[in-house]
Order: C-alpha cells, then structure tokens, then sequence
C-alpha cells in the first residue's frame, strides 16, 4: 500500500489470478460486491448499483461492535464506467436515503473529507488481472486503507470460490 498527494490518496496494487471480465463484475454486480466489500466481519446487506456515468450507488455495511450492530452507509456516484478496464466513483457517508452527512455527524475526525473518490483500474496480464485502487482524500495510514486491505483479501478469496463454481 502507497500514498501520494501528500499522503492524502491511498494506493493498493494487486494481481489477481482471475480473468478482468470476473474482476469486473466483482465490483459492478451488487451480490458479487456485497459478498467481498468491507473489512473483516462486515457485512453488506444492502447495494443498490446503477453503473453507468452519471448513476447512483447506496450500500450499507455492518459491524459487531461490543455496543451492538453498528450501520454505516455510503452512497456516491460513478464518474467514469469503462468495462473491464476502469470505474470511477465518489464515495461519501450518508444515510439509509443516500444523503450525504458530514463527517462530523458521523462522528469522524475533523478534517475527514466529505466525498472522496475511488478508482479501479483493471489490466490483463498473463491470465490474469492487475488492479490498481486508488482512494482519493483517504490517508494510506487511516483505518480505511486498512479495510481495503482486508477488503481486498476477501476480494481474492471471492474470486477464487466463483471461478472453482465455475469450474465444478
């Protein structure tokens, strides 16, 4: 994992040993997105996607924390949709209706931004897929590039499982 900006833009790597149409859809289908996103002991029990420039993503994502159930909803809107090569959107928190809160009525830290962006972009390699995240105005050293991080394990281990489905 790597910063630039600064230190504001969060960038992880990865070679994926599965075709670039399979990562695609991991990232544009919401029961293959739901069955990877979030750190480890997430769940995603809602995502609504509409992938295309212009459209509207909401999920929510939750937590067992030793207060009980915690909900953290997202929503944003994809900028740039290329198939199996790049997708682009914004990502801000906000509530089960999609609008937008402000970190401070999320109880982040000062100076959390309010929208950041997200970009994937996928490249065919020897049978396989390199991808290249890159989380705008998210710190390399937060505790969101560390849910990537776990994020983006469970994202292998998903592609794995599809493609042994797949195969049997």
């Amino acid at each position: 994992m790597t910063d630039d900006n600064g230190g504001q833009n969060m960038v992880i790597e990865r070679t994926l040993a599965a075709p670039t149409d399979l990562v695609w859809k991991m990232w544009t289908e919401p029961e293959h997105f739901a069955a990877w996103y979030g750190p480890g002991g997430a769940t995603i029990p809602v995502v609504k996607m509409d992938v295309r420039v212009g459209g509207i993503r909401l999920l929510c994502m939750e937590m067992t924390t030793p207060d009980g159930t915690m909900q953290m909803w997202f929503t944003g809107k994809y900028l740039v949709v290329v198939e199996n090569q790049r997708l682009v959107y914004t990502d801000s928190m906000s509530d089960e209706h999609g609008n937008v809160m402000s970190p401070e009525q999320m109880g982040m830290p000062e100076g959390h931004p309010t929208t950041t962006e997200v970009s994937v972009e996928l490249e065919h390699i020897n049978g396989g897929t390199k991808m290249v995240l890159t989380h705008a105005g998210l710190p390399a050293e937060s505790p969101g590039a560390a849910g990537w991080a776990m994020a983006l394990d469970k994202l292998a281990a998903h592609l794995d499982e599809s493609q042994r489905a797949q195969s049997s």
